[in-house]
């Protein structure tokens, strides 16, 4: 999955994230003639930059579609199992989730 996107930027607070075009794999599967990012696959790309290990979904909200090529900001609160994560694209909220790490 790491073809799929560069990390721009990392703190303990927030992840910039900016996607593959559709070239990628994924996108050409989800959909070929108008491609867009499945939601479980952003679940795994917060958790995989994260070093999370998921044991439970608590939470998912999407809200707008992500497209190839989208810059994405993630915003965290985190404490010891659980993790809300915000992500927005130019300022608008996109998706929410919530999930427990090991």
């Amino acid at each position: 999955m790491n073809t799929l996107y560069r990390v721009l930027s990392q703190n303990k607070e927030s992840i910039s994230l900016e996607l593959s075009d559709k070239s990628h794999p994924i996108f050409k599967a989800h959909f070929p003639k108008s491609p867009l990012l499945p939601g479980f696959v952003m679940i795994d790309m917060i958790a995989e930059v994260l070093g999370d290990d998921i044991v439970s979904i608590k939470y998912s909200k999407f809200i707008k579609s992500i497209f190839p090529c989208d810059r994405l900001m993630c915003k965290i609160q985190k404490d010891d199992k659980t993790r809300m994560i915000k992500i927005f694209r130019d300022e608008a909220k996109v998706s929410e989730i919530m999930y427990d790490a090991r």
